[in-house]
């Protein structure tokens, strides 16, 4: 991004919009205080009321930290008469943490103040807990710790940065330090010295004796947090006092439920009977508010700021819903091309609603678009509206957003009058749209409309996709081919999440309508098992797979991809001709959208005609199949598919019809036919 104007160059107005910005961040910010209200507890002698039995743990380079853990055990199980085996960090699992009553770490610090490779993963997995807000203080509210640091001081700055690192992540997450930090200096020769008064002090934690001393060190605002009384209900403080707590808790107790016809708890309901709101003010603030893009489009495109500060967030519906206008639908409203749904599936872009009944997800995917800035959970416990309040708000909220199109460069009249009457919904804005209780309902009302539905589940609630009605294209994100890449890459909350997905893919056999496996390909996490992604087509044996590659959205703490993890649209179509192969002439790629970076393999027996692909959909004849009531299958409404969208045509998926903008190195735009 090129830098900011100065003041000589900014346009006249910068002050004011510029005004303008730094009190919408200041507003979020008091948004914040007001709605967690944080304060310090006092300080307060630290110290278990009953023998402990601890969770050793060490990563060592040279073998140092390793010694010292093993000395720590064998006192530890001496002294305190309770076997402690001292483990690789290696071999922990960090899903473990909640369940640890007391953890104690010895650690070195490695090159440039990074962990060593050891404990590279419980580094990253507690850096990104710590960094999430929906984990928040109290994911491990139910444990103790220690950590004991092996450095040198000759590093300076970076003298035990690792302990001290595991240290702050930990009073970040909630976990109470009950010894405090103890730094060994291998060069400075009082390693051993320190090392024992330090083990001596979790001697007495681990026997249960009392430990009168504070645990000093710096307070970065997580550590010591408490909620006000009136915030916290009975229920809530005894789970917290006992150390068991949910997340799913943490955004409610129970959810609502249909009665009479009617949803209790709807967009009017303020959440009563204990059910709380899944979207607080605070992750509120955090989808609706992206002001860097607004600040970048501001100044490189002169695109005026009330426009981008519509366009950029989302709107959040009601207590759980969303929608947003899509960069394609933008696209084609200017006649510059739509999604590769236009080119795959026929469908209008400009008159596309990208929206979910469900901001909520049951997985914290590296790829995650929105670098984890919705809500988490395993099962609904929130607050619930009425389907078809949600449907109104959406397509509401969605038409405004096109209004506001108006005006902008290039935007066609007549595409901005048909692109205020959706014909389509991509429930897959964000989140798990399945999750959602009424979901059936919520299609139903879409149908009604005459708005055809594209939903996209995460592979983690099978029975969901058994109960699903007949919707006009179902997908299963299939991230990864094996359980411990897929663990890797989704990072999912639930413990069985393997068997979940198995039977995620297998529910999906049984549907008779569209189906799609969409494969994200990231390089370096799950594009080099092919082989593995081939064995699965047989268990849900879907009429689809697209395979897309990665979309760099920027690192963040949440997620350390980089542009090297993105394929080029070269490495997704070998990948492709690759799988087809595999299938052994069940699949054969049939189109391709170049500017997604995204190829489609279709069932040959059931999309390919007298040599033809018809992977497009008649959607007025998929409507007419929905209002008669009788089942019906995927090639009932198919159509076919146009030259130019045929893998291998010259046009790449590009629509003949449009009028593609390729930019030039100083952001300009050069228009070019096809």
């Amino acid at each position: 991004m090129p830098p900011f104007p100065t003041a000589t160059t900014a346009p006249a107005s910068t002050t004011s919009h510029l005004a303008l910005l730094v009190l919408l961040s200041s507003s979020s910010l008091f948004f914040l205080y007001k709605s967690i209200r944080l304060r310090r507890k006092p300080s307060r002698a630290i110290g278990p009321a009953h023998p402990t039995t601890p969770t050793l743990l060490y990563a060592s380079a040279t073998g140092t930290s390793k010694t010292l853990a093993a000395r720590l055990s064998a006192r530890l199980t001496a002294d305190a008469g309770i076997p402690v085996r001292a483990t690789d960090a290696a071999a922990f699992d960090p899903d473990d943490l909640p369940s640890v009553p007391l953890l104690i770490l010895v650690v070195p610090t490695h090159d440039g103040g990074a962990p060593p490779p050891s404990a590279a993963f419980l580094a990253r997995w507690l850096e990104e807990s710590a960094a999430d807000f929906r984990a928040g203080a109290l994911l491990l509210s139910g444990l103790r710790f220690a950590v004991f640091g092996v450095g040198s001081r000759a590093y300076g700055e970076t003298f035990n940065a690792t302990a001290r690192s595991f240290s702050r992540w930990l009073r970040a997450l909630g976990a109470v330090e009950v010894v405090p930090l103890g730094e060994g200096d291998v060069d400075g020769g009082d390693l051993e010295k320190v090392f024992e008064e330090w083990s001596g002090k979790v001697l007495k934690v681990v026997k249960g004796e009392e430990l009168n001393e504070g645990v000093e060190g710096e307070s970065d605002g997580f550590d010591e947090l408490e909620l006000e009384d009136e915030e916290f209900d009975d229920g809530d403080e005894e789970e917290a006092v006992s150390g068991e707590i949910d997340m799913e808790d943490i955004a409610g107790k129970a959810p609502a439920r249909r009665q009479n016809g009617k949803v209790e708890g709807g967009l009017a309901n303020g959440g009563e009977n204990g059910v709380k709101e899944m979207v607080t003010p605070i992750i509120r603030t955090s989808l609706e508010k992206q002001l860097g893009s607004v600040l970048y489009f501001y100044y490189i495109y002169s695109i005026p700021i009330h426009i981008l500060c519509v366009l950029q967030g989302y709107k959040i519906l009601g207590s759980h819903s969303g929608v947003k206008i899509c960069r394609w639908t933008k696209s084609q409203l200017r006649g510059r091309g739509g999604c590769y749904k236009h080119s795959f599936y026929g469908i209008e872009s400009h008159r596309c609603m990208e929206a979910t009944p469900s901001l909520a997800c049951a997985n914290k995917c590296v790829f995650c678009w929105r670098h984890h800035t919705n809500p988490v959970g395993k099962s609904w416990k929130w607050k619930m509206d009425d389907p078809l309040d949600i449907v109104n708000a959406a397509i509401d909220q969605h038409t405004k957003m096109v209004k506001q199109m108006k005006g902008v460069p290039g935007v066609k009249p007549e595409k901005l009058e048909e692109g205020l009457s959706p014909r389509h919904c991509a429930l897959s804005l964000v989140g798990e749209p399945i999750m959602y209780p009424e979901i059936n309902a919520l299609v139903d009302e879409l149908h009604r409309r005459h708005i055809s539905t594209f939903l996209v589940t995460n592979a983690q609630f099978p029975e969901k996709i058994k109960t699903l009605k007949p919707i006009t294209q179902l997908y299963v994100s299939v991230d990864a081919a094996t359980k411990e890449s897929l663990k890797a890459v989704d990072r999912p909350l639930f413990s069985d999440f393997w068997e979940r997905f198995l039977d995620s893919l297998k529910s999906l056999h049984e549907k008779d309508q569209r189906t799609v496996y969409r494969l994200t390909l990231v390089k370096g996490w799950n594009a080099e098992e092919i082989d593995a992604y081939a064995k699965l087509l047989d268990l849900g044996q879907p009429d689809f797979i697209e395979i897309k590659g990665v979309t760099y959205c920027g690192s963040s703490a949440t997620s350390k991809l980089t542009m090297e993890n993105v394929p080029w649209h070269s490495d997704v179509k070998e990948f492709s001709e690759v799988l087809a192969s595999k299938s052994g002439g069940v699949y054969e790629v049939a189109c391709e959208h170049a500017h997604s970076c995204c190829v489609l393999l279709a069932k040959v027996d059931k999309f390919k005609i007298n040599g033809k692909w018809h992977t497009w959909i008649d959607y007025d004849r998929f409507h007419e199949l929905v209002t008669s009531g009788k089942p019906f299958k995927s090639q009932h409404y198919m159509a076919e598919t146009p030259s130019w969208a045929v893998y291998g045509a010259e046009e790449g998926g590009f629509d003949p019809d449009q009028s593609r903008f390729k930019k030039e190195r100083r952001h300009g735009t050069a228009a070019l036919k096809g």
